[in-house]
């Protein structure tokens, strides 16, 4: 796991494949799409916390998150996903919560050229989230599934970003690399890919944004 200095005490950030995170702050631990094909949830720490971005079985799997339920669990997910029971806490793009001192914000995630055999986006706007993550000042991005879109322009000074990487869901290596240097975040976790080439695209990145391979990590 890295470490990450924040006001509200320090970070520490796990990356277990595909879209799958856990943040753990404070003796809390935050799961972010937790997805039981990548990692066997079997025996982790409990989850105070579980978001998902949106209700597509690699980002809402409860084989997963059934392994690190506790009694009192809350859960943040789209609007896609709903009010399951009295545990959740769904939002819609643009909606904000509060839990344990950290501010959430609800962003959106869509495509605006991929779609599917149908026609259709594969996720359309409004249907799923990205998650701003806000510790006391230090900021952390979860793009979700998503390319780049219009409303990425209004994100603040990232400290952390996580953006997805892989066709025909979500970015192509040059879609990545030019929102990476758009938001330049100080510290970037790619997600999300099915293939990566780390040299060719830290060489693409603007020179002070740290680009971190998550199997190193």
């Amino acid at each position: 796991m890295n470490s990450y200095k924040t006001p509200l005490g320090e970070l520490k950030v796990k990356v277990f494949g595909h879209a799958s995170l856990l943040f753990q702050i404070n003796g809390k631990n935050i799961y972010v799409d937790p997805y039981s094909e990548v990692t066997d949830y079997t025996g982790m720490d409990e989850a105070d916390l579980i978001l998902s971005t949106h209700d597509h079985y690699d980002h809402y799997d409860p084989k997963a998150f059934n392994e690190i339920l506790a009694t009192d669990t809350a859960f943040i997910v789209s609007e896609s996903i709903g009010k399951v029971d009295h545990r959740y806490i769904p939002l819609a793009n643009g909606d904000s919560c509060e839990w344990d001192g950290i501010k959430i914000y609800a962003v959106p995630a869509y495509n605006i050229e991929r779609r599917n055999e149908d026609g259709n986006h594969f996720h359309p706007k409004g249907f799923g989230n990205g998650y701003l993550f806000d510790f006391g000042g230090y900021k952390v991005y979860v793009a979700g599934d998503t390319e780049p879109i219009e409303e990425m322009k209004e994100l603040p000074k990232l400290d952390i970003a996580f953006l997805p990487k892989n066709l025909p869901y979500t970015m192509t290596d040059d879609e990545f690399v030019g929102l990476a240097n758009q938001l330049k975040p100080a510290v970037l976790y790619p997600i999300h890919y099915f293939e990566i080439d780390y040299p060719a695209l830290s060489a693409r990145l603007d020179k002070d944004i740290i680009f971190i391979d998550p199997n190193k990590a």
